[in-house]
């Protein structure tokens, strides 16, 4: 069975299709967001020939022309120069506007994909295929793409929306413990920072969670998108600081990615541990219940997350990176706090010594 959600961007708009073992119906939904379609240059995780191979031969069937290009997985290939080269390959398959950029693969080639459609002759159309829970439920909707520098992580990027995108959670039963465990930090992540209710469901039902049992995961997919999609239909590009909630535990999470070069931690491993530091700072600040804290952290270690920095980071180090996050604003350190399950604020202006405490205390 599948289920679709909507993300409602007026002519922007798009339909995210969510199943199991669904993928000829679902990639036949999803093109018929892109009619015509005579070409389409598929940019792919490496590590992902056989489903690259599947939608290469779909598309032929129905005629289109196809190129590809594969990419390394890890937040390595978010690079310049691997920006240049997809360029290079897109001019030398005749890529023009009314091609189509296919990226199959987790965020990273999400992110590199979707950065080189929106820049390569000024944007063309584009279709995400996330094959990981992290880039389901979080970094294939919602329109932002981008590639890292040295020193930060998404430091250069654009928005810009896929015209649709195709969910199939058949693909997660191969993924590696380690990575599904990941995705499931920013789903935690909605229930914290907008329902409750999910926080609660996935309390009661981590067992089935961690089996991978289908009808659980389309469940949490499904919801994680529905509250992405309204976010971001009533804060497209960050104007009104809606979108900023998306952020909860990231300005930490970031900070560990980049001062361990993007190479120790997962991506949602690393926001886990910024969950649990902001979390940790909210309740010392009496923000939060600090009841609703060891919540958070409860369910994080339940799900096998990690909540603590092992070995310790160099905590000036981490300061110095959060201080370049894109939230800031004029130098000031701008965190997304809880205030109870379900509610985050924006909080400028804290201490720069009440932050290394947070940074310490899971360090």
């Amino acid at each position: 069975m599948t289920t679709s959600v909507q993300v409602d961007l007026q002519e922007r708009s798009y339909s995210i299709w969510i199943g199991t073992d669904q993928w000829n119906e679902n990639l036949n939904r999803s093109l018929e967001a892109f009619q015509p379609i005579q070409h389409a240059f598929l940019i792919w995780d490496e590590h992902l020939s056989s489903i690259r191979s599947a939608i290469e031969h779909s598309l032929s069937v129905r005629g289109v022309r196809t190129q590809d290009y594969r990419v390394s997985s890890g937040e390595g290939s978010k690079s310049v120069a691997s920006l240049s080269a997809i360029w290079e390959a897109m001019l030398t398959a005749r890529t023009d506007r009314k091609s189509v950029v296919i990226a199959i693969g987790g965020g990273v080639v999400g992110d590199l994909a979707g950065f080189a459609a929106a820049t390569y002759m000024r944007g063309i159309r584009f279709l995400q295929v996330p094959t990981t829970l992290l880039a389901m439920v979080d970094s294939s909707v919602g329109g932002k793409t981008g590639i890292n520098l040295p020193q930060s992580k998404n430091a250069i990027g654009a928005f810009w929306q896929p015209h649709a995108v195709l969910i199939d959670t058949s693909v997660l039963k191969s993924l590696p413990d380690r990575e599904f465990r990941s995705g499931l930090a920013e789903i935690v992540k909605y229930g914290v920072i907008l329902d409750p209710i999910l926080f609660e469901w996935i309390e009661q039902n981590v067992a089935p969670i961690l089996a991978r049992d289908s009808k659980s995961l389309e469940r949490l997919i499904q919801r994680s998108c529905e509250l992405k999609a309204q976010v971001v239909s009533n804060d497209e590009r960050e104007t009104t600081g809606l979108r900023a909630i998306l952020n909860y535990g990231h300005t930490f999470g970031h900070a560990i990615e980049a001062i361990t070069t993007y190479g120790k931690y997962l991506h949602g491993e690393a926001i886990a541990i910024g969950m649990t530091m902001a979390g940790w700072l909210a309740a010392e600040k009496g923000l939060w219940p600090k009841d609703s804290w060891q919540r958070q952290t409860s369910l994080l270690e339940r799900l096998n997350l990690p909540t603590r920095c092992e070995p310790a980071v160099d905590c000036e180090a981490m300061l110095a990176a959060m201080q370049t996050d894109k939230k800031n604003e004029h130098g000031v350190l701008n965190l997304i706090l809880p205030t109870r399950l379900g509610e985050v604020h924006s909080v400028k202006g804290l201490a720069l010594d009440d932050v290394r405490r947070a940074i310490r205390a899971f360090s």
